[in-house]
């Protein structure tokens, strides 16, 4: 029923692992039962042919893709995605996430999230992550403040979803506010993820 899974780190009640073609029919579940909750603010991949198209995309490597699954029965929960990431002088990526919505509201994408932005920052070695919001979409506005972001700006037609240009709120967090906020020097969290500072 899970296929298999490649994990990547493990919180207290979720788990990180790579998006594979067998982890389809899982993807496809999550996605087609939640396109009520999902729209208008994302449109994910709901049908085997776009899915092989996302995991094209992260094949390409300029979006990382990390499937969330939950610890006590392996359900996977949502998709966080590093996109657009730059190396060289810019060192950036722009998340994109969504959960099911039967998971929704409990902390499972905190969680989540804050595993890839560890990794994004320690790992990968990214200085700026940005996240871009839709207005309305109040869930992942409350969800990014949590995480420490701060507001930097308005983006009007920012982003074309569902051949709609929209209006976002830009929101950004730096390697060392991130590391700060939690506490741990670079090399704590190198020793945590075992990668080298």
């Amino acid at each position: 029923m899970f296929g298999r899974r490649k994990i990547i780190s493990k919180g207290d009640r979720v788990y990180l692992f790579e998006p594979l073609r067998d982890c389809m029919d899982d993807f496809l579940a999550m996605t087609n039962a939640s396109q009520n909750f999902h729209r208008p603010w994302v449109f994910p991949a709901l049908d085997p042919r776009r899915y092989r198209g996302y995991l094209d995309r992260l094949a390409n490597g300029r979006t990382i893709g990390f499937f969330l699954g939950r610890l006590e029965d392996d359900a996977l929960l949502g998709v966080v995605n590093i996109n657009d990431v730059i190396y060289g002088g810019m060192r950036s990526g722009t998340l994109g996430y969504y959960i099911g919505s039967d998971f929704t509201r409990s902390g499972y994408m905190s969680e989540g999230l804050s595993m890839v932005l560890d990794r994004a920052f320690i790992e990968l070695r990214l200085h700026r992550m940005e996240a871009n919001v839709q207005p309305g979409n109040e869930g992942s506005l409350a969800l990014i403040q949590r995480m420490g972001f701060r507001k930097e700006g308005f983006s009007h037609s920012f982003l074309q979803i569902d051949g709609v240009w929209r209006d976002h709120e830009r929101w950004a967090i730096l390697a060392e506010e991130w590391l700060g906020d939690n506490g741990l020097s670079t090399r704590q969290m190198s020793q945590k993820y075992g990668v080298t500072a």
